[in-house]
């Protein structure tokens, strides 16, 4: 099952409209959706690493327009579309000191949830919801958002082929390793 989809991943990333895909899911991304860009971005940039800054900074451009989208959620629609988000995140009961303490250290937030597995999307609500400057968040979440797209794309572009190797021998722990990763993420947002 899993070759088939790992099969199935390439074939989408060689696509003519896998940019097109790989903005959208960026977007959505940094707002609403729970599945990160990387699962494009890996495979696209491992299929065509000629266009690996292409495709980094198309990820990077719809990132930071979708974590917008989450900025405006939490600055102008917290109370309806917001709360409900957080809450399925387990953050409803810490909101307040949340608040308090996030405009506090607001670009360390943003930098730090662009480039780790964080959901990013719990911080661009916040961020609209405690009414963070909005050029901070702008330039903190294109720095942080072209650091780990960047990142990705030159490694994958410079080991290439290793790393498709090793993807391609040992599919089963790559899988394991990226959800143990996801719902690692998932877990530090709702303890911490």
């Amino acid at each position: 099952m899993l070759r088939s989809l790992y099969d199935w991943t390439m074939a989408q990333a060689e696509h003519k409209y896998a940019l097109w895909i790989l903005a959208a899911v960026a977007f959505v991304e940094s707002s609403v959706f729970p599945i990160p860009p990387d699962v494009l971005l890996i495979p696209m940039v491992i299929a065509a690493p000629h266009r690996a800054w292409l495709i980094a900074g198309v990820a990077t451009l719809a990132s930071v327009l979708g974590g917008l989208l989450g900025y405006g959620i939490g600055f102008f629609f917290y109370e309806s579309i917001g709360a409900p988000i957080l809450e399925s995140l387990g953050k409803a009961e810490s909101m307040a000191e949340f608040n308090e303490k996030f405009n506090n250290v607001g670009f360390w937030a943003v930098l730090t949830a662009g480039i780790t597995p964080f959901p990013y999307k719990v911080i661009t609500i916040m961020s609209g919801w405690t009414a963070m400057p909005m050029g901070t968040f702008i330039v903190t979440s294109i720095i942080a958002r072209a650091l780990r797209f960047f990142i990705v794309a030159a490694l994958l572009r410079r080991f290439g082929s290793p790393i498709r190797d090793f993807i391609e021998r040992r599919l089963g722990l790559v899988f394991i390793l990226f959800v143990a990763i996801l719902l690692g993420g998932f877990l530090l947002v709702r303890y911490i």
